[in-house]
């Protein structure tokens, strides 16, 4: 149990949790609501009418591998509030990894770049309360996910692969969706809340805290945390550079005018720092700050059933340098050995707006809309030891999209429904440094069945189509004028210009998804699959010891998900689920590269009305389908893996209605391993270039949570 010392805080709000906190079974039953659905949320979620801030008795478990659970299977909604293993999660690509499908490049401690089903980037969109934040680090230091902390939303929803049209660009491998929902309050309790403190090992010390009050008309809802953790040990018990610090806060004030119009004015502010044993350089500051603008009306019209929109800003404000979290190299000058000191500041500012109107009349429902966005690029650079390097904070890339959309949702009788959608895009990116433009039009449709029977079979099958535009990343991936010699490229190499923005063509991905769940007796099981064609895809590839370049070639990608399990006893249920993804460069004839490999997890649970007991079981196949030099913005692929497997164990506590313990026990047999997708260890740490560094080895955690 090193580092795993009891905090005065910790037994503070424990005893005030038991002493003052008096909720009754009954009472709690009589606050309790059931989340309301739009007509078509099962297909493609939107804001949800108000519900309670978070009431809901979910069952004592602390999850570990989450399945689809609407649209038969395509779409996986959870509680973002429910205990997760490994460690609750500090960031949202953490959090995603209990997802089945989702891996993530690791760096260190924090901060991963998630993958879904082997693809990256853009191809996966990220949404937070329905608008994009886009990172700024040119090498993802600061991916979307950064900064994002899962607990304080109410509900992650992830849509796979391209059957969705309703968000700006779509995601061709996925479409994450981060909500919070709007509270309600009973009339003789104008306000709610929950707050929880996880501590762990290393030194790992979590804060949450949700608390809102109102009544039928107004409301002020707080989100405030805090995550903070020293470096990590592997499993060889070798220290990992690897700490953070991370906070944020999110402000809502929300106005009921009537029982169907409702508005909502969030602000939100944020920062931390984070060490990465992968890189040259840290993040030293992710700052964020936040302002939105919400309004929704119901029942306008016999037809028109709703009409939302909103406008949302953000502005990121990322630091890297090489001397705030670790010791600055030295280098010679003028016969003396001094600190080169190094720094890069990058920002994104983005303004998105969207403006959506769902029609219902007969089996249909129909929603149409509009939406853009806007998003501007800056960065500098300064070197203690090279002043001539230094340069200001200067734009570099403009980017300005446009889009219009319809989703139609048909249901043809009580056992089939049809849901279809067609979108148009228009991008426009043109440079700041130079007369430089690009001009896209993508179109973007699917069509998808589904079907229900009476003996407990549901399936899906459909088909997408997406065309998506080079991002940020990968138009500077293409340029040839950096020199610095290095693969961490823009961690500490100078912002030049792109030679050509228009190098890369589109990406056309061609994708069909299909799955099932069936429930029979003490048995259920569930699949989704996906097979696509990739005309265009864009592929980056590090070329020996200078930098990577971005080119299309053309793939195939097929896998997926599927899971069995069965009920012992109406307490002792134990599941298996799998996922795996597969990937071929069809113009070089060599597979796809940063693809997790083939991954089971077998979850074994005694569950009670007031406590469980868990165990996690991690088996992960050696990855032996690589192309060595050849990869994402975040890493590539070095040398085939090692197969490995972990032992995780878990406990929740129900106190009572308000009151939750969870406690677990994460690598319980001290593996000393490493992930596929994980960045090569930095040299200044001693590792050797296509070293990689170890993941955590044993440690303890334990959550309180309370609800008021």
């Amino acid at each position: 149990m090193k580092n795993f010392k009891t905090q005065p805080l910790l037994v503070a709000m424990t005893l005030v949790c038991l002493s003052a906190v008096q909720i009754s079974h009954a009472d709690a039953s009589d606050t309790e609501t059931t989340q309301t659905h739009d007509h078509q949320h099962a297909d493609a979620p939107t804001k949800n009418s108000p519900v309670m801030l978070s009431p809901i008795q979910l069952s004592p478990i602390v999850v570990t591998a989450q399945q689809g659970n609407q649209a038969n299977g395509l779409i996986v909604e959870t509680d973002a509030k429910q205990t997760v293993q490994p460690m609750p999660a500090s960031d949202g690509a953490a959090y995603l990894n209990s997802i089945m499908g989702f891996n993530s490049v690791k760096n260190g401690g924090t901060n991963g770049d998630v993958t879904f089903r082997g693809m990256y980037g853009s191809r996966i969109k990220m949404l937070t309360d329905g608008t994009e934040n886009l990172g700024a680090c040119p090498n993802r230091m600061d991916a979307p996910t950064a900064y994002i902390s899962p607990e304080s939303f109410d509900k992650i929803t992830v849509i796979k692969g391209p059957q969705t049209v309703q968000y700006a660009t779509p995601g061709s491998a996925a479409t994450v969706l981060f909500e919070r929902e709007a509270p309600t309050f009973d009339k003789d309790k104008p306000y709610l809340g929950e707050a929880s403190i996880m501590l762990g090992s290393f030194g790992r010390i979590d804060h949450n805290v949700e608390v809102a009050v109102g009544n039928d008309t107004v409301y002020a809802r707080l989100n405030a945390n805090r995550s903070k953790s020293d470096d990590y040990q592997d499993g060889d018990g070798t220290t990992i550079h690897s700490n953070w610090e991370r906070w944020s806060s999110d402000l809502a004030l929300g106005w009921t005018l009537d029982a169907d119009t409702w508005f909502e004015l969030k602000a939100g502010v944020g920062d931390g720092e984070s060490a990465y044993a992968g890189r040259t350089m840290d993040g030293s500051q992710f700052q964020r700050e936040s302002l939105g603008l919400h309004a929704e009306k119901r029942n306008f019209s016999d037809v028109i059933s709703k009409l939302e929109a909103q406008i949302d800003y953000s502005f990121n404000d990322h630091v890297m340098d090489n001397y705030s979290l670790r010791d600055a190299p030295m280098t010679t000058m003028m016969g003396m050995s001094v600190p080169n000191e190094m720094s890069m500041r990058v920002t994104r500012r983005t303004l998105n707006s969207r403006i959506a109107m769902t029609s219902d009349w007969d089996q249909f429902s129909l929603i149409t809309g509009l939406d853009s966005q806007r998003n501007k690029h800056a960065g500098d650079m300064k070197s203690s030891a090279m002043p001539s390097m230094n340069m200001p904070l200067e734009e570099d890339l403009r980017f300005q999209s446009y889009g219009a959309f319809g989703e139609l949702n048909y249901q043809v009788n009580p056992q089939n429904k049809v849901v279809t959608g067609l979108r148009f895009d228009q991008v426009k990116v043109d440079s700041a440094e130079n007369d430089q433009v690009r001009k896209d039009t993508l179109p973007s449709a699917f069509i998808r069945l589904e079907n229900n029977q009476d003996n407990g079979l549901n399936s899906y099958i459909g088909v997408g189509h997406v065309e998506r535009s080079p991002d940020y990343w990968e138009l500077y991936s293409t340029s040839t004028s950096y020199g610095n010699g290095t693969t961490d490229r823009m961690d500490n190499s100078s912002y030049l210009m792109v030679d050509n923005l228009n190098n890369l063509e589109t990406e056309k991905t061609t994708q069909l998804d299909l799955g099932f769940e069936h429930q029979l007796g003490k048995y259920h099981s569930w699949a989704s699959a996906y097979a696509g064609v990739i005309n265009d895809f864009i592929l980056v590839r590090y070329n020996g010891n200078t930098r990577p370049l971005a080119e299309n070639v053309d793939a195939t990608i097929a896998g997926g998900e599927l899971g069995v399990g069965y009920n012992f006893t109406d307490r002792l249920q134990t599941d298996l689920s799998a996922m795996y993804a597969w990937g071929e460069n069809t113009t070089d004839n060599t597979p796809l590269p940063q693809i997790a490999p083939l991954e089971g997890r077998l979850n074994l649970r005694y569950v009670t009305d007031q406590y469980s007991l868990g165990l996690l079981w991690r088996v992960v196949a050696k990855q032996d389908r690589i192309s060595v030099g050849e990869g994402n913005i975040v890493g590539y692929d070095l040398q085939e893996s090692e197969a490995f497997n972990t032992l995780s164990l878990n406990a929740n506590y129900q106190v009572n209605p308000a009151i939750g313990l969870a406690f677990g026990i994460d690598n319980v047999l001290d593996e000393t391993y490493t992930e596929h997708l994980n960045k090569a260890g930095a040299s200044v740490f001693g590792y050797a270039s296509n070293e990689q560094f170890n993941q955590t080895g044993r440690n303890y955690w334990a959550r309180v949570s309370m609800k008021f």
